[in-house]
């Protein structure tokens, strides 16, 4: 038996293996985009192609202390990159931005912490994504106080936006099979004409006129996060929840319920329950309406590879707000 020739048989059958699976990965693009990035599906198919508009001023983008601010924004990933509040820095507010993810739920004596923490303005807006709003006013109404800790007010954004399309360079960083699976689940879409999921929770849905709302290739199909379904609908005990805490506490809440982007584009009636009780009740301006119009209107309203909404669907979420806090506290004052 000849070893040496059975291990360099060995070596290079192995050689060849491992040299197409990196030379795959070097030519998968970088991921953007959330869902993409989560089902391992390819950018070059699913990231949008439209230019994002220019960025706000940088002296926009940031929080104010505080003790200074008018509002205090409680937001998730939807208000990371401060691009809608921006829009209120603009027009002469100051305005402070902490997250869901600082603060857990807002208890009971959520004002009055805010008020320790030295925060003397008027009005505190809570903006969430609509699968996990009932969970959070769930949990509102029933915890009774926020501990000891403070607010801890970023004066940066959590997230730089992308201000444009990424160059889709040779994707060093990946780990060597991520060409393969991505190349296997392109090929699954490219071949497939029904709705499709990667992973736990990417899905590929076919969107009705979808290349009029999207601008990347496969336009006809965009990516859907699981969890916009798994989570339910809101109710109209999601909107109990909601009137019963916000009665409880002495400093206005302005509530900015963003909706899912598998309501907007596949199912505009899943949380009707609560739309029916939210809309006539002055808590807060109804982005759902908004955003089932504005989608044939606005090209990538939302991201076609990720679950938010894009930069565009960001200033417009900033105008929508800017009025209704105008509404409530009147044009902000000249410095």
């Amino acid at each position: 038996m000849n070893y040496a020739a059975i291990w360099l048989r060995t070596f290079l059958v192995g050689f060849v293996v491992v040299s197409v699976l990196l030379v795959l990965t070097l030519f998968t693009p970088v991921p953007y985009g959330d869902l993409t990035r989560i089902g391992r599906l390819s950018d070059a198919e699913f990231g949008w192609q439209q230019p994002a508009p220019p960025a706000p001023p940088a002296e926009s983008l940031k929080s104010s202390p505080l003790s200074d601010a008018d509002i205090v924004v409680v937001g998730d990933s939807f208000s990371m990159t401060l691009y809608w509040q921006s829009t209120l820095v603009r027009a002469g507010y100051k305005v402070s931005t902490i997250y869901w993810g600082q603060v857990g739920y807002l208890c009971g004596d959520f004002s009055q912490w805010l008020q320790r923490a030295g925060f003397r303005g008027r009005l505190v807006i809570a903006e969430s994504v609509e699968r996990l709003l009932d969970e959070r006013v769930r949990k509102s109404d029933s915890c009774a106080t926020m501990g000891k800790k403070p607010p801890d007010v970023k004066a940066e954004p959590f997230i730089r936006p992308l201000v444009g399309v990424p160059d889709l360079g040779l994707n060093w960083s990946a780990k060597l099979t991520t060409g393969l699976i991505t190349y296997r689940n392109m090929k699954a879409v490219h071949k497939s004409h029904t709705d499709l999921q990667f992973g736990d929770d990417t899905q590929v849905r076919f969107v009705p006129d979808g290349c009029k709302q999207f601008s990347h290739h496969l336009c006809e199909r965009a990516l859907f996060f699981k969890e916009d379904l798994t989570n339910g609908p809101l109710t109209a005990q999601t909107f109990e929840h909601m009137v019963s805490f916000t009665r409880s506490q002495p400093i206005p809440i302005l509530w900015m319920v963003i909706p899912n982007k598998t309501t907007v584009y596949l199912d505009p009636s899943y949380s009707d329950a609560f739309l029916a009780r939210f809309r006539p009740s002055g808590l807060g301006p109804d982005l759902f309406a908004y955003a089932q119009a504005a989608r044939h209107q606005v090209r990538d309203l939302y991201f076609p590879n990720d679950t938010h909404f894009s930069m565009h669907g960001q200033y417009a979420l900033g105008d929508i707000m800017l009025k209704e806090v105008q509404a409530r506290l009147g044009v902000a004052k000249a410095p």
